[in-house]
């Protein structure tokens, strides 16, 4: 086979060939990377200032926004130099366990019972707090005569919390260790007397009804045929579910009618047995002075926290009603029967001057620790008085809803 080699001309016309085309396309690939490099350099120049500019405002406007939100956060004092999300602003009156607890577990028990209570009544207290532990409340005991392990043969005495302080009041206890921020787990405050009967009293069917009425404070009626009864308002009614006023002949300002519109006629409970919505506790507990433990005078204010018009959501339960066996004995020593009469339904003001004249120390050939703590609920009643009016002469940004009703109020 002959192969031909190849012909000199022909490459060299090949070669020549490439070289122009090469030469052709170097310009222009030199004019593009040129123009395209200006170019980029123009846009990189243009983007940055306009990146720049903009995102130096939308930092300064993060900034200032996230300031302003950490300004703004309400914290609880003393909390500033915490996280918020460690912060646990209130508490409650659950025991837990010392172990086998599960992180987190939420309580069952969603209302609370406290009571004032001495070992001279603790036939009554058994029987209290029995039916209330068995309606899962938690249950609070404030010793005021400084007993508490004469409780221990009770099986309930382990699971209620026990609080002694020696000759303290309710008010006294209820001021120190009921802050809104330690019960504010709780739908509602119930805070009684020891002297009280519960064989007609459900515990959960009050809460039903006090829900469905729409009552932030209000208490359970007295069973007239049994009970001490001092204001003719806290008296069942066999008729009723609840009844919020009550009717009396007298004069003005003595007697209370379908138009009256202020305690003890309309908007208010006696305070032997008390019961608060969280909502409502939280306002009260502001009012009770700290100094003031036997707490008078504080009924016929309590409307001002009733989240709303006390005529409507302050009032008596007639299904469920107790008995007030008036058995005093903070203070030690006993009340006759004509003391205790003396509670009758009269006002405040009638009750302060009789009781100062017919309980004057100079007619008294025996100390009695009871007439004692009277006078000085009696002293504590004027005080609250004065600090009362001082405290709306004093505040301009406060509105009372009830000027005219302060007028007509016949304990004031």
């Amino acid at each position: 086979m002959d192969i031909n080699p190849p012909n000199a001309a022909s490459l060299f016309a090949d070669q020549k060939c490439r070289k122009s085309c090469f030469c052709n396309l170097f310009p222009a690939a030199s004019l593009f990377c040129l123009a395209l490099f200006i170019g980029s350099a123009l846009l990189a120049s243009d983007y940055r200032e306009k990146f720049s500019g903009w995102d130096w405002r939308i930092i300064d406007k993060s900034q200032s926004a996230n300031t302003s939100t950490c300004a703004n956060q309400c914290r609880p004092r003393g909390s500033e130099a915490l996280p918020d999300g460690i912060v646990t602003s209130s508490s409650d009156l659950e025991m837990r366990p010392l172990w086998n607890s599960a992180e987190g577990s939420l309580s069952s028990l969603s209302n609370l019972f406290a009571v004032a209570v001495g070992i001279k009544q603790k036939d009554l207290v058994n029987k209290m707090v029995t039916k209330f532990l068995s309606n899962d409340f938690v249950v609070m005991l404030f010793h005021y005569d400084g007993v508490v392990d004469e409780w221990k043969d009770l099986e309930w005495s382990g699971r209620v919390i026990h609080v002694s302080a020696f000759n303290q009041t309710k008010w006294w206890f209820a001021k120190r260790f009921l802050h809104p921020d330690i019960v504010a787990e709780y739908k509602y405050i119930f805070l009684w007397d020891e002297d009280l009967g519960v064989e007609d009293f459900h515990p959960d069917k009050y809460i039903s009804i006090i829900k469905t009425e729409g009552l932030e404070i209000s208490q359970p009626a007295l069973d007239p045929t049994k009970s001490d009864v001092h204001h003719q308002i806290t008296a069942r009614g066999r008729r009723s579910v609840v009844h919020r006023r009550t009717f009396k002949p007298g004069g003005p300002g003595k007697g209370c009618g379908s138009n009256s519109t202020a305690p003890p006629c309309t908007g208010w409970i006696e305070m032997m047995a008390p019961v608060f919505s969280r909502a409502a506790w939280r306002c009260v507990w502001y009012m009770i002075q700290n100094d003031l433990i036997h707490a008078w005078g504080l009924d016929t204010q309590l409307g001002y926290c009733a989240q709303g018009d006390r005529i409507k959501t302050v009032g008596i339960v007639d299904a469920e009603y107790i008995v007030h066996y008036n058995r005093p004995t903070l203070g030690g020593g006993n009340e006759n029967q004509s003391d205790s009469q003396s509670h009758n339904d009269t006002s405040e003001t009638e009750k302060v001057e009789s009781e100062l004249l017919v309980q004057a120390p100079s007619r008294s050939h025996k100390h009695d620790p009871r007439v004692e703590v009277r006078r000085q609920s009696y002293v504590e009643l004027a005080i609250f008085r004065k600090r009362w009016k001082k405290a709306v002469q004093e505040d301009e940004c406060w509105t009372d809803p009830y000027p005219q009703a302060a007028t007509d109020n016949i304990m004031a």
